[in-house]
């Protein structure tokens, strides 16, 4: 009995999530500062343990949370925790490419103070070179829509993109 209980709260308190779903959530949220927190909020029960993009999007979210923060500390400390979750799943697996688009995106509209930017180009970099290989097309779709509206691609690398 006990076995079965347990088994019922690991499936109710699991979430399935679904990556096309958080992909629309976070580029909403990136646009829209008051759809950040329901970003935030869908995310609350992801950890370290689950898929790296999820993680990473869970980074973003609490990055994108700390620009609202009432206090200089509070914004420096979420952001902080947000890109250290981000630098993780980049660390644990470095060539996916959610990640680094996510950290692109992040470093790219960060404010300069915060010092972190050493990483657009070679994310950038990454991110041009791959783009062809990603299979998920809603994936796809919104890296390329960044890429076109991005300030740190060039007109030709944009129009490159723009034909794949």
């Amino acid at each position: 009995m006990r076995l079965l209980l347990l088994s019922f709260l690991c499936l109710v308190t699991t979430q399935n999530f679904d990556l096309s779903q958080i992909r629309n959530q976070y580029k909403e949220a990136a646009n829209d500062s008051t759809k950040v927190e329901a970003f935030y909020n869908s995310l609350q029960s992801v950890s370290k343990k689950d898929n790296v993009a999820l993680v990473a999007y869970k980074g973003a979210a609490i990055a994108l949370k700390a620009r609202k923060a009432k206090t200089i500390r509070e914004k420096k400390d979420g952001f902080i925790e947000g890109v250290s979750l981000i630098e993780y799943t980049i660390e644990k697996e470095p060539n996916a490419i959610e990640p680094r688009f996510i950290r692109l995106g992040i470093q790219e509209n960060a404010p300069k103070i915060l010092g972190y930017n050493n990483h657009i180009d070679s994310d950038k970099a990454f991110l041009l070179k791959q783009f062809k290989h990603i299979r998920a097309s809603n994936l796809k779709s919104h890296i390329k829509d960044y890429i076109l509206q991005s300030k740190v691609f060039t007109d030709e690398e944009k129009n490159v993109i723009s034909t794949q």
